[in-house]
């Protein structure tokens, strides 16, 4: 293990609270070792409750900045080591030295925003498995990658005393039922084509509902909020509150999963354990009919290589069908997921975070 010799500053630019399911463990590990950690939070009035719960739950006191022009001018003025982003940052390249700057994208898979060139112009990229080492080479042969794994996935595979996991009792679940984990993005998404009466045709099931942080705030995601406040009426439902940012303890608990175009299906995977591709999805109008190129183009194509990851449902109306078959068989698919997750999600060692601090605090290794 590297420790620091003097500490090691690093700014987290945490342009939405649910970064910090990546920003987390690489942050724990680093303070382990020593090193100075410090949180930019942008200051949006309809998520600065939920942001401020989490980050007293964290315990952590973020500096929160209004735009990118204001985090550009925090982090020149504290000249840190390191500053590690989410997402695109435009000014990164205007930070003076010594500060050096980090890309650890906040998800993998679907977008096809993730091979973007505005995400490569850091002084180190970290990469989570071969695929995506292999796309970005094709695109940007001088690249700086670290192909380290993906951080979140860490405290599942990581010690047992380092993965929260939901307390199904204390929520008002019965644990010895089969827990179902739906959690779909905000845009496409499946949320707005589940039927209201849901719960009750799995009522022999926990539900654990985990909306992405758009769904809870985002004006067009209406109908998703008014689908939570109807299914949290069911006894076997449980409806994740937007502070709680996290989706591994729920994860950690569950049996299987319901997605559709996010990555969080793939790392569910990873534990190798079930999952239920939702294909339908509701499209505004400019992305279908004569728009439909403009979905095309906003999803990866190089995904759909790994569709065999998980059983499908093509319609709402066969999801039950597809759910139990696969809670009857959990293994049917285990082959594709472990070959799968290899690609994607790179190492599941529980070390990602340390090969991440590695970097950080001097002992590089790019691809």
């Amino acid at each position: 293990m590297i420790r620091c010799a003097a500490p090691v500053r690093i700014w987290f630019d945490t342009a939405h609270l649910y970064y910090m399911t990546q920003f987390q463990p690489v942050r724990r590990e680093l303070e382990r070792r020593g090193a100075e950690c410090r949180f930019a939070f942008y200051r949006r009035e309809e998520s600065r409750a939920a942001s401020e719960l989490a980050a007293q739950r964290l315990a952590i006191e973020p500096v929160w900045v209004a735009s990118k022009e204001e985090a550009f001018e925090l982090y020149r003025r504290e000249a840190p080591d390191w500053v590690v982003f989410g997402i695109a940052f435009s000014l990164a390249k205007d930070l003076p030295r010594p500060t050096r700057t980090a890309m650890l994208y906040h998800g993998i898979g679907m977008k096809a925003d993730v091979y973007h060139p505005s995400l490569m112009g850091m002084d180190v990229r970290f990469v989570e498995g071969p695929h995506y080492t292999r796309e970005l080479l094709k695109l940007y042969p001088d690249a700086r990658l670290s192909e380290v794994g993906y951080a979140k996935t860490d405290p599942l595979f990581g010690p047992p005393e380092d993965c929260p996991r939901f307390d199904l009792a204390a929520a008002g679940l019965d644990p010895a039922k089969p827990t179902l984990l739906y959690a779909p993005t905000f845009y496409p998404s499946s949320f707005p084509l589940m039927a209201d009466e849901w719960p009750q045709q799995l009522a022999d099931c926990n539900l654990i509902v985990k909306a992405h942080q758009f769904s809870y705030f985002n004006p067009r995601c209406r109908s998703h909020r008014r689908k939570m406040t109807i299914w949290s009426r069911s006894p076997n439902v449980h409806v994740v509150p937007p502070e709680e940012y996290d989706a591994v303890p729920y994860m950690a608990v569950s049996d299987l999963m319901i997605s559709d175009a996010s990555s969080v299906l793939f790392e569910f995977a990873a534990q190798d354990r079930p999952v239920v591709w939702c294909d339908f999805l509701k499209l505004r109008w400019t992305y279908r009919g004569p728009f439909k190129q403009r979905f095309l183009r906003r999803m990866d194509g190089s995904i759909r290589q790994y569709a065999d990851i998980a059983a499908h449902a093509a319609r709402y109306a066969d999801l039950e069908r597809v759910v139990r078959a696969e809670l009857a068989a959990p293994m049917r698919f285990s082959a594709a997921r472990r070959r799968h997750t290899a690609e994607l999600i790179g190492k599941t060692d529980g070390k990602v975070s340390q090969r991440i601090a590695d970097h950080l605090l001097g002992v590089p290794a790019l691809v």
